[in-house]
């Protein structure tokens, strides 16, 4: 949707800073916060890192990095706004990509830490993995856009309310519940205002609000012996620990000595590229559905090219367009929060601040927000596609419910086997034999896990092509739904959807059943589009007489 640009004045100049700037500014920039502080957690508790290591080299090149991309979409959204002269322009979020922090930690830097016993060949390894994810990144914003053509946006939209509905609100939405005095409190907050259009004395933004209400109920909670949030003055003083002045330094060496470990890479760094390249792509079409219309092109080989200074400078988290325009748009975010976010960030990273704040401020309070994100874009899929693509749209849904029930019944069962070595009820080499034992009694239990399993494997591009293919159904263009299920036939075969790695496995595919499947559904429903007598009844009931 593009605007024209014949009425605009020749003098016009976009606002840098709108009042509504500081509501998007608090929102993100306490949703970046919250990503931060999980990231500095993964790497101090979890990799077992120095602390050297995580404030003195991988949090300032964070820090560049999300500088760099948050200063260029505010340039970019500023362009667009010079181009159409409109004033309600809003830049598009970014940061590092959640769903790999977790990936690259748990997959790709952990096992080799502990295959190695030394966290820097961890550190190492996830350089490279965000190296090669760079590239594919660059080079995959030239062919987005065909693909973003050819796709419809239920589809695109759909995948993407998938993840916000399970991987972006529902860890927010639980931890709410855990801390009810606090989370219920701050959520009703926000709602008020970003959803009621409730108005705080003196403008303070909602999202300032909440966070100063977080902090009043967790620290008062103190004085009668709660703890509630899990605050402390120790906590603090401890903080202050890590705080100082650290500048990026390159890490070119680290980079290459992780090449090593190249065939454990890139089992993961491929498929994931795709995925961060599908995932853009349903951002700028979520953005363009709220109004704003960037070039999927620049937007891609951005996040490639600003990944790559990072993990150059030492940073092994990728970049990535983030979930929300949408939502930071309704909330009054224009250009001035996106570069407000990036100089945060950089004194967050590069001053040691991170560990302070953590210490301050409860998590749970921060939480309500990423529930509203999530809200607004699952919202989004069905307010800004045709009413009767809404099935399409709940197709492309359920991969990422089976991809996060799977995550959570692995988690849990990872969880009970260290547990129970821990506690010395099983010997270490049970455990495989053990989790196997367990998941193979999962049915019984009305729990099926292999569903789980080959549904959510690959499930933002499962999620693409299911609901492509329910919306052509829908509209009864059956030649383009038969070739996205030969699209999907080809992905499966070669383990980018419903598979665990990618390769061709025995020589029939990763999944050849499945793969298999996607071809029949493909040859019926080219049969369908070249039959002359296509049954129009089936597809609209005949109304009772």
């Amino acid at each position: 949707m593009s605007t024209s640009t014949t009425a605009i004045k020749p003098d016009f100049k976009p606002a840098l800073w709108t009042p509504g700037d500081w509501n998007a500014f608090f929102g993100f920039g306490t949703n970046i916060l919250v990503n931060m502080l999980v990231l500095t957690g993964l790497l101090r508790f979890v990799l077992k890192m120095p602390d050297s290591l995580v404030f003195g080299r991988i949090l300032p090149a964070l820090g560049l990095m999300m500088c760099l991309s948050t200063m260029y979409y505010a340039w970019l959204a500023y362009r667009l706004a010079q181009k159409t002269g409109r004033n309600d322009v809003c830049a598009l979020p970014s940061g590092v990509s959640v769903p790999h922090m977790f990936i690259v930690t748990f997959v790709i830097m952990l096992p080799i830490t502990l295959k190695t016993g030394d966290p820097v060949k961890g550190w190492s390894a996830g350089l490279v993995w965000v190296f090669f994810q760079s590239f594919i990144l660059m080079i995959g914003g030239f062919i987005a856009p065909y693909i973003r053509r050819i796709t419809p946006r239920a589809a695109l939209l759909g995948t993407l309310a998938g993840v916000s509905v399970t991987f972006i609100s529902m860890r927010p939405a639980l931890e709410m519940y855990m801390t009810p005095q606090i989370g219920l409190v701050c959520f009703a907050i926000i709602i008020a205002s970003w959803f009621g259009g409730v108005k705080y004395p003196k403008g303070i933004p909602a999202g300032l609000v909440a966070i100063a209400a977080g902090m009043l109920i967790a620290w008062g909670s103190n004085l009668f012996g709660l703890g509630l949030g899990g605050l402390s003055l120790k906590g603090v003083g401890d903080a202050f620990a890590n705080f100082g002045f650290s500048v990026p330094i390159p890490a070119i060496g680290q980079v290459f000595s992780g090449f090593e470990f190249l065939g454990i890479i890139l089992v993961t760094a491929i498929p994931f590229g795709i995925y961060d390249l599908v995932e853009a792509m349903d951002n700028v079409e979520s953005a363009e559905a709220a109004g704003d219309e960037y070039p999927t092109t620049r937007v891609l080989t951005a996040d490639g090219a600003v990944s790559l200074i990072g993990c150059l400078m030492g940073n092994p988290f990728i970049n990535a367009v983030y979930i929300g325009h949408p939502g930071w748009k309704a909330m009054g975010g224009r250009i001035g929060y996106s570069a407000a976010t990036g100089i945060m960030v950089v004194l967050l990273s590069w001053f040691g601040i991170i560990s302070v704040l953590l210490a301050l401020v409860p998590v749970v309070a921060i939480s309500p927000i990423l529930l509203y994100i999530g809200m607004l874009i699952g919202a989004q899929a069905f307010q800004t596609t045709p009413v009767k693509h809404a099935p399409a749209v709940v197709l492309a849904l359920t991969p990422h419910l089976a991809a996060w029930a799977k995550l959570q019944i692995d988690t849990m069962l990872g969880a009970t086997l260290t547990a129970a070595q821990g506690v010395g009820a099983m010997a270490a080499d049970k455990a495989a034999a053990v989790k196997a034992a367990a998941i193979a009694s999962l049915p019984q239990q009305g729990v099926i896990y292999h569903g789980l399993e080959v549904m959510g494997g690959g499930s933002i591009l499962t999620g693409l092509v299911l609901g492509a293919i329910g919306v052509f159904v829908i509209e009864r263009d059956f030649v383009k739904a038969a070739a996205f299920s030969l699209a999907g036939a080809v992905l499966t075969y070669f383990g980018f959807m419903h598979g665990e790695a990618v390769g061709i496995g025995g020589g029939l595919g990763v999944t050849p059943p499945v793969a298999l499947a996607y071809v029949v559904v493909a040859a019926i429903l080219y049969g369908l589009a070249k039959s002359e007598t296509a049954p129009v009844s089936n597809a609209v009931a005949a109304p009772a007489e």
